[in-house]
């Protein structure tokens, strides 16, 4: 199979394909990519919820890129596209998901918002992570998550981060593949099935170079106990 081909499976996979419904407030995640902000203010716009957290310090990404925080900058788009101002909450201390779930969490306690259900807006590709960290946690939340709709070919072909083309986003993918068959057993996630055909194309993606967001982890697929398996609790992700 070819590069894209195989990439294609991993973005399929990260996609949960939840059906999104009005929930007690939107989470979007910060991140590099804007369209999740965009994303974030056409479900508030829509009426899918009272009121909208923007959750992103500066991470691994932005660190150098951005000189704002990433929820700021959000907050500036979905200002832009109507959002209300009042209508908006910001977490800008964040530099990861977990850091993302928890302050956005403790940032609703000190609004006394006890939200039973919210929708996480992120990449597409960091659906299932987000999906999977929200659940660990956040137990008791009942928790949507969507990104930008769009297909592979228009979200590399699209992308307004010109420093993060094609190579780079597939080189994040699979270094969030990682993190999803690694950090459950750190406690970070719960434990998501990973099928034998997504793990075969991580593992080619992996052999034709696409390394540079990868963990350094000896034995991943070991410590994965062949991608079965919850492992410890505790802690929050890197």
């Amino acid at each position: 199979m070819d590069i894209n081909s195989l990439a294609k499976i991993i973005w399929d996979y990260h996609h949960m394909n939840h059906k999104v419904e009005k929930a007690d407030c939107i989470i979007v995640l910060g991140s590099h990519d804007t369209r999740v902000a965009v994303r974030g203010a056409e479900l508030y716009l829509n009426g899918l919820a009272p009121i909208i957290v923007f959750s992103g310090g500066l991470g691994r990404l932005t660190q150098g890129l951005w000189a704002k925080p990433e929820a700021h900058i959000f907050s500036e788009i979905a200002i832009k596209a109507g959002v209300p101002e009042d209508k908006i909450l910001i977490e800008d201390r964040s530099t990861n998901t977990g850091e993302n779930v928890l302050l956005a969490r403790e940032l609703l306690c000190r609004k006394d918002i006890i939200p039973s259900s919210v929708i996480a807006v992120q990449k597409p590709y960091m659906e299932r992570r987000t999906f999977a960290t929200f659940k660990k946690q956040w137990t008791e939340l009942n928790v949507m998550v969507t990104s930008p709709q769009m297909s592979f070919e228009d979200y590399c072909d699209n992308n307004p981060s010109k420093d993060i083309d094609r190579d780079e986003i597939i080189n994040i993918m699979v270094g969030d593949m990682q993190r999803i068959a690694l950090y459950p057993r750190k406690g970070y996630q719960i434990y998501q099935e990973i099928p034998d055909h997504v793990w075969n194309a991580y593992e080619q993606l992996i052999k034709l170079g696409y390394t540079k967001q990868l963990i350094a982890e000896e034995n991943i697929k070991e410590s994965y106990h062949g991608r079965g398996g919850e492992g410890d609790t505790g802690g929050t992700d890197g």
